[in-house]
């Protein structure tokens, strides 16, 4: 079997997809290979999947910004509709950070703040369309505040910027911004689950914080090419069940801010659909265009 990757080696979805290949090299008794297709927002890696046999033995790996890009920009494809979904493997949810020179001490003080400085505050992304720029323009459209937009082709860059005070605040991985939390280069406000996260239980959420409305959790899914039976998509669903529910994998997940969701290939399609139809409303509300 061979999963593909859409992004390169060494992300978030390149280590989740990598633990998940290991457990299920076990449960299904053969070789799970993890193929890296990065470029042109997973077109690469969509365009090798749509061509591949529909025997369950090509994967990809995707996000929701899989699901937002075709939203901005000319696809041919369509998530559901080209595709077969199999199973939500991980959700993970953003924290809320800000540099420390900024006078907030809560998300609440920072919408009070927005709200007073229309337009001056500054908020980093990886990239327009990308979920930590969406989860941000959710933000705003709940708030009614005005921030002005820095996107970056990588939060690497963004995190330098972030971390120098260039750039006033944003939504980052728990994973990648903890080692900034903990040093005190950023200060945490906020997650965006319906509840705490794990790895930062001290953090309260956007809700508990006094700014409802904004809830997020960004995720990781299987998908198989169009034509996949049902007997081959249950089979793999019900593996990744088990394969998320390992202690192992289950302790790393955790570390990462993340935790193992395993799904029916019905109630991941149901997923797609609903962060379709959200990310949509999003967009038109907050009049976004790509570029």
């Amino acid at each position: 079997m061979r999963v593909l990757v859409p992004l390169a080696a060494g992300g978030g979805m390149d280590a989740v997809t990598r633990s998940l290949a290991l457990s299920l090299a076990d449960l299904l008794g053969q070789s799970v290979v993890v193929d890296n297709r990065p470029g042109a927002g997973s077109h690469v890696a969509l365009e090798i999947l749509a061509s591949a046999a529909p025997d369950g033995h090509t994967l990809m790996m995707l996000s929701a910004t899989t699901v937002i890009h075709p939203l901005l920009y000319r696809s041919r494809f369509d998530i559901v509709r080209d595709f077969v979904p199999v199973s939500q493997v991980t959700a993970q949810g953003y924290v809320l950070v800000a540099h420390p020179s900024l006078p907030v001490k809560s998300a609440l003080d920072l919408v009070k703040y927005a709200r007073a400085n229309p337009g001056k505050l500054n908020y980093s992304s990886s990239g327009i369309g990308s979920p930590i720029h969406m989860t941000t323009e959710l933000f705003q459209v709940a708030t009614g505040t005005q921030m002005v937009h820095i996107p970056y082709k990588g939060m690497g860059a963004a995190y330098a910027d972030l971390v120098g005070g260039r750039i006033n605040f944003s939504f980052a991985t728990i994973i990648s911004s903890q080692v900034h939390i903990n040093g005190g280069r950023l200060r945490a406000l906020a997650v965006t689950p319906a509840k705490r996260a794990p790895a930062l239980p001290d953090t309260p959420t956007l809700a508990e914080a006094g700014v409802p409305g904004v809830v997020v959790v960004n995720w990781y899914g299987l998908i198989a090419p169009k034509g996949t039976s049902n007997s081959i998509t249950n089979r793999v669903a019900a593996e990744t069940i088990k394969a998320v529910r390992l202690p192992e994998m289950t302790k790393r997940l955790v570390a990462d801010g993340s935790e193992g969701v395993g799904t029916t290939p019905a109630e991941f399609s149901a997923h797609i659909r609903a962060e379709h139809a959200q990310w949509g409303r999003v967009i038109k509300q907050a009049g976004i265009r790509g570029e």
